[in-house]
Parts: structure tokens; C-alpha cells; sequence
């Protein structure tokens, strides 16, 4: 039996989650990948912030699911996206955990994107 570990955020792995004041916007070969004035950040331990997205304010039509998937024992199971007008270069540049763990719930209808992967991400 393969059991995928649980475990859950703390003083020796804490995460946090807070509404970004800043305006993103996320563009790949051209085109207006998300506009949002609604993200997230997420803090995790010693990683870098990373900047969470609400799909309802990307274009859609512009992702394409892919078999990639990882699994974070403090946040559940992720799935990719290609960008597909970005070629080679935007493959699985999108993640998201579609059922998050509850302690980091809030990320639940978000978007996350590899800057290397994408053309520009401009916070404002």
C-alpha cells in the first residue's frame, strides 16, 4: 500500500496565506494570460513567496491540463498546465492544488506560474 504522507504546517514548516495588494498581470507570447487585482501569497518556510492567482480571473482557453502531477505533503496533490502559445518553453508552467489540504484551503481556485516559463509577470 502507497501511502502519501500528511502532514501539517507549524513552527518547524509554517505557511501563511494573505490577499496581495498588488495588481498582476501574466502574459505569454502576446497574450493576457490573467489580470487580477485578487491574488494571494503564500509563504512557506524558507521558500520564496510565491504568488497565487484566482482562475476566475485568467483565460482559460489558453491552458492545457497535462499528465505532470506532484504531490506536497503540507498542501495535497498538484496538477499542471501548458501555456499553450508559449511553445516548449511554457510546459507545465502552471500549478494549482485543486483540493487542498485544509490548512492551506485558501489557495483552493488558484493559479501559481513558474516566472522562467512565462514572458512577464508584472506586479504593480
Amino acid at each position: 500500500m502507497n501511502t502519501k504522507p500528511r502532514r501539517v504546517p507549524g513552527p518547524d514548516h509554517p505557511i501563511s496565506i494573505e490577499p496581495s495588494p498588488a495588481h498582476v498581470v501574466v502574459r505569454v507570447a502576446g497574450k493576457l494570460v490573467v489580470d487580477t487585482r485578487s491574488a494571494v501569497i503564500l509563504r512557506e518556510a524558507s521558500y520564496p513567496p510565491v504568488l497565487y492567482l484566482p482562475r476566475s480571473d485568467a483565460d482559460l482557453s489558453l491552458l492545457q491540463r497535462t499528465h505532470h502531477a506532484t504531490y506536497c505533503p503540507y498542501k495535497g496533490d498538484c496538477s499542471y498546465y501548458s501555456i499553450l502559445s508559449g511553445g516548449a518553453k511554457s510546459v507545465n508552467a502552471v500549478w494549482t492544488y485543486e483540493e487542498p489540504y485544509a490548512a492551506v484551503e485558501a489557495i483552493k481556485g488558484y493559479l501559481a506560474f513558474y516566472r522562467d516559463r512565462i514572458d512577464s509577470m508584472e506586479s504593480t
